[in-house]
Formats: C-alpha cells, sequence, structure tokens
C-alpha cells in the first residue's frame, strides 16, 4: 500500500490509476473521484446535478478570453477568476471592473500553469463577506459516508489559510447540521471513499452556503478535527483502504472542546507578507503535549528554500471551550521561537490578540478589514514610542544576560558573585575603587518602519551584589536594576523591577555583524551587534537586506529574491511613481 501524504501525489488522479494497475492499495479516495472533483469546473457540475448549493458562475470548458468577458458581464462585478485545478489560493483574483478583467485573467492563467500544469479558469460571483467554511468526511468502500464537523478557515491572506479552528464559532446547531448533510451529499454524489473535505462559501449577509471546492485528500489541517473528535484519522484512512467499515457511525461521532491551528511561515509581514527564504539559525518550538501538537519538517540550520512554500511549521492546540484553547494558543505562540529570517509569529499574535477574533467575529476580509490594528502605522507616534519603549526593555535585558553569559563562560561554572574567585574571573572584573562598566551598542529596526534603525547604548554598571544597574542613553535619571540567573540552553530568569520572569536569548554571528534574539514575556525582540568595527550614522543601510542597499546604481530596481520576470510592465525611459509596478516577478509558485 501506498500513503500519498498530504498535496503531490495524493491528488493525481493518474497516481492513484496507476496503483491500482499495479495491484498496490493507494490509501485515498478512487481515481474517479479524484478526477471528477479535481476539475473544480466539473465538481460544480455534478454537485449542481446533486442539488448542493452554487454560486452563480461559469464553470464551461470554453476559455477563449472574448467568451468569458462576456460571460463575467452576465455574472456581474465584482467576481473572482479562479483556476479549475489545484488549491492554495494560487492563481485566484478578484476582478472589481471589466476594465480589469484581461490582465486578471491572463495572470491567473499563467500562475495556474506554473503551480499545476493547467491553464484552465472558472469564473464566479464574488460574495462581499464571505466565510470559508470547510467540512471533513470520511466514506467507506461499503457506501458509508460520515462528516467529522466542520473547520472554519476565514482568516486568509493571499488567498490562503493561516489560522483555522474547529468547530466553527458562531454558528447555530441547524447550520452545522444542514452543512454536515450537504458534505455528506457532495461525497456520495461522487462514489466517495477515504478522507475528503468539502469546502464552502458562507455569504454572511444571508447565512447562505454554498458549495466551492472538494479536497480530495486529507487537509494539511486534519488535526484540528482529530483534536475535537478525539479520532486518528490517517489510521481510518488506513482501516478504509483495508476494506473495513468506518469505525463510527454519523450518531457516534464525538464533538468535544475546540482547537486551533496557527500556520507559521517564512515571511515579511509589513511587505505584504512577501515569502522570505534563508537559514533558520535557532529554531525551538514550543514542547509538545496531549494539548498541544507541532507539525514541522525543518530543523535548526535547516535552510528554508525559496524553491517551496515558505511554510515551516503548524501550532495545533486543544481547550475545553473555544476561549480555552484561545489562551493556549497566544501562550505558545510567545513561546515559539525562530530566528535567522524573518515570521509571521508577531502578526499572529496580533491576530490572536484582536477583540473581534477573540469575539469569534471572523471572515475572509478580516485582515484587510482590520490592518489599522494589525499592522503598525510608523508615523503614528504612540504606537511608535510603545514599540521603541519595549525594544529599549529588551535590549536591557540581552546586555544584561549577554554579559552574565560572558561571566559564566569566562570561569566555566556558574558564576557565584559572593565568591572571591569571582573578582579575579569575572569579565570585565570588578574595580577596586569603583564598580566595573560596561557599553553595549545594539541596533534595532522596527519591522514596520522603512526609516532606518535605532541605535540603543546600553550602559550597565557591575554591582557589588551581583546584579546590573543599566541605563539606555544618556537619561542618568532612569534605570533598571536586573539580576540575572542563567538556567542552561540559553534561557536566563530575570528578577527587575521585584518581578520575576523566564527569557531566552539566541545568537548567531553572519559576516560582521553579531544577531541577537531575544524572547521575554510577549515580545521578541532582534537586535544587531558590529563585531570589531563601529557604524557610523551612514553605515547601518550595508547590514540591510541586500536589495535595500546603495550598492547599485540610482534607480536600479532589484528583486528581493531570485525568481522568473513573467511580464515587463513598463518600457525602458518610461517615467514611474513610487508604488507603480514596473513588472511581474514569480517566486515561490506566486506572482
Amino acid at each position: 500500500a501506498i500513503h500519498p501524504g498530504y498535496g503531490f501525489l495524493s491528488e493525481s488522479a493518474d497516481f492513484a490509476q496507476r496503483c491500482e494497475a499495479e495491484g498496490i492499495t493507494f490509501i485515498g479516495p478512487p481515481a474517479s473521484a479524484i478526477r471528477d472533483m479535481g476539475d473544480k469546473s466539473a465538481s460544480k457540475r455534478i454537485m449542481g446535478a446533486a442539488g448542493v448549493p452554487l454560486v452563480p458562475g461559469y464553470h464551461g470548458v470554453e476559455q477563449d478570453i472574448d467568451f468569458m468577458k462576456l460571460e463575467a458581464d452576465k455574472i456581474g462585478y465584482p467576481l473572482i477568476i479562479k483556476p479549475t485545478h489545484g488549491g492554495g489560493g494560487k492563481g485566484m483574483r478578484i476582478v472589481n471592473g471589466p476594465d480589469d478583467f484581461a490582465d486578471s485573467f491572463l495572470a491567473a492563467q499563467r500562475e495556474a500553469a506554473a503551480s499545476f500544469g493547467v491553464n484552465t479558469i472558472l469564473l464566479e460571483k464574488y460574495i462581499t463577506q464571505p466565510r470559508h467554511i470547510e467540512v471533513q468526511i470520511f466514506g467507506d468502500k461499503h457506501g458509508n459516508v460520515v462528516h467529522l464537523y466542520e473547520r472554519d478557515c476565514s482568516v486568509q491572506r493571499r488567498h490562503q489559510k493561516i489560522i483555522e479552528e474547529a468547530p466553527a464559532p458562531n454558528i447555530l446547531p441547524e447550520f452545522r447540521l444542514h452543512l454536515g448533510k450537504a458534505a455528506v451529499s457532495a461525497a456520495k454524489a461522487v462514489g466517495y471513499h477515504n478522507a475528503g473535505t468539502v469546502e464552502f462559501i458562507v455569504d454572511t449577509a444571508s447565512n447562505q452556503f454554498y458549495f466551492m471546492e472538494m479536497n480530495t485528500r486529507l487537509q494539511v489541517e486534519h488535526p484540528v478535527t482529530e483534536m475535537i473528535v478525539g479520532q486518528d484519522l490517517v489510521e481510518w484512512q488506513i482501516r478504509v483502504a483495508n476494506e473495513e467499515p468506518l469505525p463510527l457511525n454519523q450518531s457516534e461521532v464525538p464533538l468535544s472542546g475546540h482547537a486551533f491551528e496557527a500556520r507559521i511561515y517564512a515571511e515579511n509581514v509589513p511587505k505584504g507578507f512577501l515569502p522570505a527564504a534563508g537559514v533558520l539559525h535557532h529554531y525551538r518550538p514550543v514542547p509538545i503535549s496531549s494539548t498541544v501538537r507541532v507539525e514541522t519538517g525543518v530543523e535548526q540550520g535547516d535552510t528554508v528554500s525559496m524553491h517551496y512554500d515558505p511554510m515551516i511549521a503548524k501550532l495545533v492546540v486543544w481547550g475545553a471551550n473555544r476561549n480555552s484553547a484561545l489562551v493556549k494558543m497566544k501562550d505558545c505562540l510567545s513561546k515559539f521561537q525562530v530566528a535567522g529570517l524573518p515570521t509571521n509569529i508577531n502578526f499572529l499574535q496580533k491576530l490572536t490578540d484582536h477583540w473581534a477574533f477573540e469575539n469569534g467575529q471572523v471572515e475572509t476580509h478580516f485582515i484587510d478589514n482590520f490592518k489599522k490594528d494589525l499592522f503598525d502605522d510608523p508615523n503614528n507616534s504612540v504606537l511608535a514610542t510603545e514599540a521603541y519603549d519595549a525594544a529599549k526593555l529588551g535590549a536591557t535585558l540581552v546586555a544584561a544576560c549577554v554579559c552574565q553569559k560572558e561571566v559564566v563562560a569566562s570561569k566555566g561554572r556558574v558564576a557565584d558573585p559572593n565568591g572571591l574567585d569571582s573578582l579575579w574571573y569575572a569579565n570585565p572584573p570588578y574595580r577596586v575603587h569603583h564598580p566595573a562598566k560596561h557599553t553595549m551598542q545594539l541596533h534595532w529596526d522596527n519591522e514596520y518602519d522603512s526609516s532606518g534603525s535605532r541605535l540603543l547604548k546600553i550602559d550597565l554598571t557591575f554591582q557589588s551584589n551581583g546584579s546590573y544597574f543599566l541605563q539606555v542613553g544618556d537619561d542618568e535619571s532612569s534605570g533598571l536594576e536586573v539580576k540575572v540567573l542563567p538556567l542552561g540552553d540559553q534561557n536566563f530568569r530575570i528578577e527587575a523591577d521585584g518581578l520575576i520572569s523566564n527569557v531566552s536569548v539566541a545568537t548567531y554571528t553572519k559576516e560582521q555583524t553579531k544577531h541577537i534574539h531575544i524572547w521575554h514575556g510577549k515580545h521578541h525582540h532582534h537586535f544587531r551587534q558590529l563585531i570589531g568595527i563601529k557604524l557610523s550614522n551612514d553605515d547601518s543601510a550595508a547590514h540591510k537586506p541586500s536589495f535595500e542597499t546603495a550598492s547599485h546604481p540610482q534607480g536600479t530596481v532589484v528583486a528581493p529574491m531570485s525568481g522568473l520576470v513573467v511580464k515587463v510592465l513598463e518600457n525602458e525611459g518610461a517615467k514611474v511613481v513610487e508604488g507603480q509596478p514596473v513588472l511581474v516577478l514569480e517566486a515561490m509558485k506566486m506572482e
């Protein structure tokens, strides 16, 4: 038998058919169902015949652009263009008017061809206030089909899910019942067996749901469902493939508690969630338990390549109810440590802290609707001051931890500030007539502020009681006394202002720069410290990504990563303004 995993071969009808021809059990649905449901146009025709509600649109085989434009006029704007094959939001385009149709249609075809090898397109009326709710279904080879409740996948960016939860919040039991029945009808219409997901779009204005597509495989987010039903869906897959009946009938499927999944990506959130590539210099996921799962395919030292999806991990948590599950998700996100390349962890924290998300008021435009809350405005002086104050505290704790670590390293054992030998082996040593002092200069970049880095100068004074007195900047009237206890493995216990907390510090060196990351409370800060040379005010640009440096002639446009130029939008010599697109670049299977 062969289990094909999440993607790639799991949705290949040809592969499933070849397995059958070779006498190998394919742990998945029949090839006919994969073929029927893998073509979104064909699947909608089948679902319509089965009485499953459909969004108004065009799902035919004719693909001539002029014909499609006429169909678009019939449907009405706004509408959405989708590839007939594949998923993950790739190739999808929202079109608000006829003037934008041609460019969007051609771009969708290009991206579909690059991602799925097929460039056929369908059109649908765009629902302006939608929720994305999908139902986990399971069928056996004896004609039995059940649903295992729904997942809400509404919170998305680039038409791709970043947070899923089960069950869906704020829906009535009758709605859940009708949704589950529609999903089961969809599966039976194509003779489905094994695991599958029926995706629906819900119009929040009318509370009507419509069939969107069916994924003929086990979804990436299936652990969310496993958490609330207490079942191992991979085990179910194997049993069904072995021609066993489903372990449970519909009335026996339990529903217990609430679960969330957060997808952790390597991406630059302030730059439009631009995928990032680089080395995971530090990678420490949260500890797993019966209520916390981490699914990942990387480890510390690995490289996130530009040639593949930038997902680093999936963080899944369970709680007795939605509120307790959300509290656990927030705690786990604050403790999930990644350093070496930008991630969306900080953004996920803002999402889960938002009042609307806490109340379950989710829909697919959630991020756009609340972008003022989710994206820091560098021109907002209050937010800028708050971010700077948090960074100053982080820099203060970094200085104390780094110096204490040097003390311990110089002695080869845990420092004893009361012992005489600490006078001789401390780094730097205590003085006879005045306290020893040390100055550390750290550069901090606010990811939402492109104006440049801030230099933080921390003056650290060694106290006779083994603590440190730290001041940031020239303000001698303010300071913080900090005691540091190393806990091992880059963890420290900090006592400051009468409060005790645990922090983690990670360091790595690239070229002539030491990178220092600290996690304290809900905060994660990244600082840079030059090694052996001093930065002048004009040198800070040399320590930003290469595409932001002045190493190229003025007016040169340099891509942030390698990729394929699929379309040039302006001619040489043309005058352009800031923000105007000049070309379309394809990287990580996205434009």
